[in-house]
């Protein structure tokens, strides 16, 4: 696809100030410019699968110990391509340890978070065992400039895009974090990473694509994390939702929906002035059709605002509208309020009778289960904080 066939994106995903521009890193690169990095420092290129066997295979961060490489060598290829990207500013946690929120700084000053989620093993209702899983969010923007009204980091404003290594890092050091045990109190594996952290991941798409095949990449070349465990979510970028599905990759898209009527998007989501529910439902509805992925409708709910029956009701029939097959499936979120909001999550009743509205209608509909509310578990609410 090219950019004289798609839409101009809007003036809001470029940050309004000279941005700090991070120096490059390990992780902005795919493995061929790795070995070409290494060429360059004069060394020869077996020394790249070596390091990065190092990095993503063994999770060593710290080149003393990477003792395949002479000491020396170390020292020359932390200084040239490991550059501190991320520094942590504090570490909260809740869930007895199996929620755990980190407040990075990047270079520049600028704040972002990350969250990590272990869900132990449990009995569900019907007797079934549910595995264990751990799900990391990560941001992929300081900031975010989309404006919607009731998310801590919108109302803060885009700073910055970030790199792709800034991203890969977040992920990175969690997956160290849950190696050694820190978190869940046993050494964990990320089995999911969810692009739903700050920022608008699609508002700097070339840096979020370069960090998925990272992640995805199998080691030594990256953290082997399966295409399908990955979810990149948006506000409904419609040029960029078309990009995505040519990319080859089975990520899940997550569409920040919301409401189901123009009226309220706009509303809510100030982005629908510019793309339309219907063309980003049908958008949607062309990522499922040529992926064969189901795509995850998100929808928070807001008391009074947007819970009503008749709007799981219109909901139900944008997505019958467009496929006769299960496409979708509806995640509905009780909203984390912000500091100073006035909406708040909606009454238990009312979350009730949206999901018997939309199981009546067949959609696939499940409650997120909530998390961090006392850690600022809303993005951006901890960076606010930490400013």
């Amino acid at each position: 696809m090219t950019e004289q066939n798609v839409k101009a994106l809007p003036l809001m995903e470029a940050p309004r100030k000279r941005a700090h521009r991070p120096p490059q890193h390990w992780c902005d690169l795919d493995p061929e410019q790795r070995r070409q990095a290494i060429i360059d420092l004069g060394l020869p290129k077996f020394r790249a699968d070596q390091i990065s066997r190092q990095f993503f295979g063994r999770l060593a961060a710290d080149p003393d110990q990477w003792t395949d490489l002479p000491a020396g060598l170390r020292d020359q290829v932390a200084e040239t391509l490991f550059p501190p990207l991320l520094e942590e500013v504090s570490r909260i946690s809740c869930d007895d340890g199996n929620t755990v929120k980190i407040l990075w700084r990047l270079g520049g000053g600028d704040l972002v978070e990350s969250v990590i989620m272990h869900y132990p093993a449990r009995r569900t209702a019907d007797g079934r065992e549910s595995a264990a899983r751990t799900t990391m969010c990560i941001s992929s923007q300081a900031g975010c400039g989309m404006g919607c009204p009731f998310c801590a980091t919108g109302q803060n404003g885009l700073q910055r895009n970030l790199s792709a290594a800034e991203i890969v890092l977040q992920a990175h050091r969690g997956a160290e974090l849950l190696a050694a045990g820190e978190i869940g109190g046993k050494p964990l594996r990320i089995s999911n990473i969810v692009f739903m952290g700050m920022g608008e991941p699609m508002a700097n798409y070339r840096a979020v694509m370069q960090a998925v095949r990272t992640l995805h990449a199998p080691a030594p070349d990256g953290l082997g994390i399966s295409a399908r465990g990955i979810t990149v979510s948006t506000v409904g970028l419609v040029p960029r939702m078309k990009q995505l599905a040519d990319e080859g990759l089975p990520v899940t898209l997550a569409l920040s929906l919301h409401a189901p009527d123009e009226e309220l998007r706009n509303e809510l989501v100030p982005i629908t002035q510019r793309y339309g529910v219907a063309e980003v439902m049908d958008a949607a509805y062309a990522y499922a059709e040529k992926t064969r992925r189901r795509v995850s409708i998100e929808y928070i709910l807001i008391k009074d605002m947007n819970d009503q029956g008749f709007r799981a009701d219109l909901l139900a029939d944008l997505i019958h509208a467009r496929g006769n097959w299960n496409w979708a499936h509806v995640n509905l979120i009780p909203l984390n309020p912000t500091p100073g909001s006035v909406w708040t999550a909606s009454r238990k009743e009312d979350e009730r009778e949206f999901v018997r509205r939309l199981e009546a209608k067949g959609i696939s509909v499940t409650v997120r289960d909530t998390r961090g509310q006392e850690i600022d578990g809303a993005c951006g609410q901890l960076a606010a904080k930490g400013a």
